[in-house]
Protein backbone atom coordinates (compact mmCIF):
# COMPACT_ATOMS: atom_id res chain seq x y z
CA UNK A 1 0.00 0.00 0.00
CA UNK A 2 1.45 3.43 -0.91
CA UNK A 3 2.34 5.70 2.01
CA UNK A 4 -0.21 8.29 0.88
CA UNK A 5 -2.98 5.83 1.82
CA UNK A 6 -1.64 5.01 5.29
CA UNK A 7 -3.14 6.54 8.42
CA UNK A 8 -1.09 8.94 10.49
CA UNK A 9 -0.41 6.45 13.31
CA UNK A 10 1.16 4.00 10.87
CA UNK A 11 3.22 6.79 9.33
CA UNK A 12 4.45 7.91 12.75
CA UNK A 13 5.62 4.39 13.57
CA UNK A 14 7.53 4.35 10.28
CA UNK A 15 8.97 7.80 11.04
CA UNK A 16 10.25 6.58 14.40
CA UNK A 17 12.04 3.80 12.55
CA UNK A 18 13.76 6.41 10.38
CA UNK A 19 11.70 5.91 7.21
CA UNK A 20 12.35 9.09 5.22
CA UNK A 21 9.48 8.48 2.80
CA UNK A 22 7.09 8.38 5.76
CA UNK A 23 8.59 11.64 7.02
CA UNK A 24 8.04 13.24 3.61
CA UNK A 25 4.42 12.06 3.62
CA UNK A 26 3.81 13.49 7.11
CA UNK A 27 5.47 16.74 6.03
CA UNK A 28 3.30 16.94 2.91
CA UNK A 29 0.13 16.39 4.93
CA UNK A 30 0.81 19.10 7.50
CA UNK A 31 3.09 21.66 5.85
CA UNK A 32 0.42 24.11 4.64
CA UNK A 33 -1.44 24.29 7.94
CA UNK A 34 1.78 24.65 9.94
CA UNK A 35 3.14 27.31 7.58
CA UNK A 36 -0.08 29.33 7.93
CA UNK A 37 0.03 28.99 11.70
CA UNK A 38 3.60 30.26 11.81
CA UNK A 39 2.94 33.06 9.33
CA UNK A 40 0.12 34.47 11.47
CA UNK A 41 2.58 34.81 14.34
CA UNK A 42 5.91 35.80 12.75
CA UNK A 43 4.34 37.84 9.90
CA UNK A 44 7.19 37.13 7.51
CA UNK A 45 7.01 34.48 4.80
CA UNK A 46 10.68 33.51 4.90
CA UNK A 47 10.73 33.29 8.69
CA UNK A 48 7.48 31.30 8.69
CA UNK A 49 8.98 28.82 6.24
CA UNK A 50 12.12 28.48 8.38
CA UNK A 51 10.11 28.05 11.58
CA UNK A 52 7.90 25.44 9.94
CA UNK A 53 10.85 23.41 8.69
CA UNK A 54 12.67 23.65 12.03
CA UNK A 55 9.47 22.56 13.75
CA UNK A 56 9.23 19.44 11.59
CA UNK A 57 12.85 18.60 12.35
CA UNK A 58 12.14 19.03 16.06
CA UNK A 59 8.98 16.94 15.80
CA UNK A 60 10.76 14.07 14.07
CA UNK A 61 13.62 14.22 16.59
CA UNK A 62 11.20 14.26 19.54
CA UNK A 63 8.64 11.86 18.08
CA UNK A 64 9.40 9.37 20.85
CA UNK A 65 7.89 11.88 23.34
CA UNK A 66 4.56 12.00 21.48
CA UNK A 67 2.16 10.16 23.78
CA UNK A 68 -0.94 10.32 21.60
CA UNK A 69 -3.00 12.14 24.25
CA UNK A 70 -3.83 14.75 21.62
CA UNK A 71 -3.80 14.36 17.87
CA UNK A 72 -0.45 14.48 16.11
CA UNK A 73 -1.57 17.66 14.34
CA UNK A 74 -2.26 19.39 17.67
CA UNK A 75 1.08 18.24 19.05
CA UNK A 76 2.90 19.48 15.96
CA UNK A 77 0.97 22.75 16.01
CA UNK A 78 2.09 23.35 19.59
CA UNK A 79 5.71 22.96 18.47
CA UNK A 80 5.13 25.39 15.57
CA UNK A 81 3.43 27.96 17.80
CA UNK A 82 6.17 27.80 20.42
CA UNK A 83 8.91 28.10 17.78
CA UNK A 84 7.02 30.94 16.06
CA UNK A 85 6.63 32.89 19.28
CA UNK A 86 10.31 32.39 20.03
CA UNK A 87 11.28 33.57 16.54
CA UNK A 88 8.91 36.53 16.77
CA UNK A 89 10.45 37.60 20.07
CA UNK A 90 13.95 37.35 18.58
CA UNK A 91 12.99 39.43 15.55
CA UNK A 92 11.33 42.10 17.71
CA UNK A 93 14.59 42.77 19.52
CA UNK A 94 15.99 44.40 16.41
CA UNK A 95 13.02 46.27 14.94
CA UNK A 96 13.66 49.94 14.33
CA UNK A 97 10.72 52.33 14.37
CA UNK A 98 11.07 55.35 12.08
CA UNK A 99 11.12 58.81 13.70
CA UNK A 100 7.80 59.70 12.12
CA UNK A 101 6.16 56.61 13.61
CA UNK A 102 4.41 53.76 11.93
CA UNK A 103 2.27 54.82 8.96
CA UNK A 104 -1.43 54.24 9.38
CA UNK A 105 -3.34 52.21 6.81
CA UNK A 106 -6.82 52.99 5.67
CA UNK A 107 -9.51 50.33 5.45
CA UNK A 108 -11.47 50.53 2.24
CA UNK A 109 -15.22 50.93 2.52
CA UNK A 110 -17.50 48.57 0.64
CA UNK A 111 -18.86 49.99 -2.62
CA UNK A 112 -22.53 49.63 -3.51
CA UNK A 113 -23.46 46.36 -5.16
CA UNK A 114 -21.47 44.17 -2.75
CA UNK A 115 -23.13 40.92 -1.83
CA UNK A 116 -23.57 39.98 1.81
CA UNK A 117 -20.67 37.53 1.46
CA UNK A 118 -18.45 40.31 0.09
CA UNK A 119 -19.51 42.54 2.97
CA UNK A 120 -18.75 39.76 5.48
CA UNK A 121 -15.30 39.25 3.97
CA UNK A 122 -14.67 42.99 4.14
CA UNK A 123 -15.69 43.03 7.81
CA UNK A 124 -13.36 40.10 8.50
CA UNK A 125 -10.51 41.96 6.79
CA UNK A 126 -11.26 45.05 8.88
CA UNK A 127 -11.21 42.99 12.07
CA UNK A 128 -7.91 41.36 11.08
CA UNK A 129 -6.51 44.78 10.18
CA UNK A 130 -7.54 46.13 13.58
CA UNK A 131 -5.95 43.12 15.29
CA UNK A 132 -2.70 43.92 13.48
CA UNK A 133 -2.83 47.44 14.93
CA UNK A 134 -3.01 46.17 18.52
CA UNK A 135 -0.11 45.85 20.94
CA UNK A 136 1.97 42.73 20.22
CA UNK A 137 0.81 40.83 23.31
CA UNK A 138 -2.87 41.55 22.53
CA UNK A 139 -2.36 40.61 18.89
CA UNK A 140 -0.66 37.35 19.84
CA UNK A 141 -3.25 36.26 22.41
CA UNK A 142 -6.24 37.08 20.16
CA UNK A 143 -4.67 35.24 17.23
CA UNK A 144 -3.92 32.18 19.31
CA UNK A 145 -7.35 32.20 20.97
CA UNK A 146 -9.74 33.14 18.16
CA UNK A 147 -7.90 32.15 14.99
CA UNK A 148 -5.85 29.18 16.17
CA UNK A 149 -8.53 28.02 18.62
CA UNK A 150 -6.47 27.53 21.76
CA UNK A 151 -8.41 27.55 25.04
CA UNK A 152 -7.33 29.49 28.12
CA UNK A 153 -5.43 26.58 29.67
CA UNK A 154 -3.44 25.99 26.48
CA UNK A 155 -2.71 29.71 26.22
CA UNK A 156 -1.37 29.68 29.79
CA UNK A 157 1.08 26.95 28.83
CA UNK A 158 2.10 28.52 25.52
CA UNK A 159 2.55 32.04 26.89
CA UNK A 160 3.83 30.83 30.26
CA UNK A 161 1.39 32.95 32.28
CA UNK A 162 -1.12 32.19 35.03
CA UNK A 163 -4.77 31.50 34.31
CA UNK A 164 -5.82 34.81 35.91
CA UNK A 165 -3.28 36.72 33.80
CA UNK A 166 -4.51 34.93 30.70
CA UNK A 167 -8.14 35.91 31.35
CA UNK A 168 -7.10 39.50 32.06
CA UNK A 169 -4.93 39.67 28.94
CA UNK A 170 -7.72 38.34 26.72
CA UNK A 171 -10.25 40.69 28.30
CA UNK A 172 -8.01 43.71 27.76
CA UNK A 173 -7.17 42.59 24.23
CA UNK A 174 -10.86 42.25 23.38
CA UNK A 175 -11.60 45.70 24.80
CA UNK A 176 -8.70 47.20 22.85
CA UNK A 177 -9.98 45.49 19.69
CA UNK A 178 -13.51 46.83 20.32
CA UNK A 179 -12.12 50.37 20.59
CA UNK A 180 -10.12 49.97 17.37
CA UNK A 181 -13.18 48.65 15.56
CA UNK A 182 -15.30 51.57 16.76
CA UNK A 183 -12.60 53.99 15.59
CA UNK A 184 -12.47 52.32 12.19
CA UNK A 185 -16.22 52.74 11.69
CA UNK A 186 -16.30 56.40 12.69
Amino acid sequence: MPLANKNIDTLLVLCQKGNQLAQVEVYNRYQHAMYNTSLRIVKNTAEAEDVMQESFITAFDKLHTFKGEASFGSWLKRIVVNNSISQYRKSQQFVEIPEKGIPETEVESAPDGFTEEDHTQLKAKQVLSCIEDLHDSYQKVLTLHFIEGYDYQELCEILQISYANCRTLISRAKESLRKKLVESYE
